[in-house]
């Protein structure tokens, strides 16, 4: 596959995607004016991904969260909502879950698991 510059290529290009075996596997889907990615939820926490639109280093986020198996992750673009622009502004990618908890950008896969533990 090419390498894209834009999350909403991305998304438009990869309709549905599934590892088998227990790993992660997700769907993106269009959202309204723009575009998330949406990983169904297995039981257990949610997550929510905060990001921008043509963002390298959101696109890196979202390998580290495939690589550490994330279940239950939704995806949203922040770029045309005020009040998520305001509240993340130049913070995105960020990770965020049920009860609040937020981790910010970098994070890599041993991290993200020390964080869904309830340790960091």
């Amino acid at each position: 596959m090419p390498i894209l510059k834009t999350s909403n290529v991305l998304t438009a290009m990869i309709a549905k995607l599934r590892v088998s075996d227990g790993a992660l596997f997700y769907a993106l889907r269009a959202a309204g004016s723009g575009c998330a990615a949406t990983f169904p939820k297995a039981g257990g926490p949610v997550f929510t991904l905060f990001q921008r639109d043509d963002c390298q280093l959101c696109d890196q986020a979202l390998a580290v969260l495939a690589q550490a198996r994330v279940s239950g992750l939704d995806s949203v673009f922040i770029d045309d909502d005020a009040a998520l622009e305001a509240r993340y502004g130049l913070r995105v990618p960020v990770l965020r879950d049920a009860q609040g908890r937020e981790l910010d950008w970098p994070f890599d896969v041993a991290a993200v698991q020390v964080w869904i533990s309830g340790q960091a």
